[in-house]
């Protein structure tokens, strides 16, 4: 490992995996969620009980910046199976598009869900 000086494009390539990781244990609070609404109004209250604590909310919004992040660098790479974006600055170009577009939509998403919602 001494021997590589690390880039961008090599920490967002372990971010990846690591969110493909996450998304499968957010998948789980996701699965909680849907048998909860099923189950009836007391297992959704304690959903959202839970969900609407800070640590839930924390949860959430991580699972959000997960999936954002995934999806876009999963659109990085299949860029990259089609065998553009290797030009250096191309390469940085969809790394720095990956890792900002997954914190602008995260963020997004959550304005919207607000606005929506009413904070609720």
């Amino acid at each position: 490992m001494q021997v590589y000086r690390w880039t961008l494009t090599m920490a967002l390539s372990i971010v990846h995996r690591a969110t493909g990781v996450a998304l499968y244990v957010g998948t789980l609070l996701l699965v909680w969620w849907l048998v909860a609404a099923a189950s009836g109004p007391a297992a959704y209250a304690h959903v959202q009980a839970f969900t609407g604590s800070i640590i839930g909310r924390l949860i959430v919004f991580g699972y959000t910046w997960a999936l954002m992040h995934h999806m876009l660098s999963g659109i990085r790479h299949f860029v990259w199976d089609l065998g553009y974006g290797f030009k250096a600055n191309e390469r940085e170009a969809l790394t720095w598009g990956a890792a900002i577009g997954g914190i602008a939509l995260t963020v997004l998403v959550w304005i919207i869900a607000y606005a929506v919602g009413g904070g609720k």
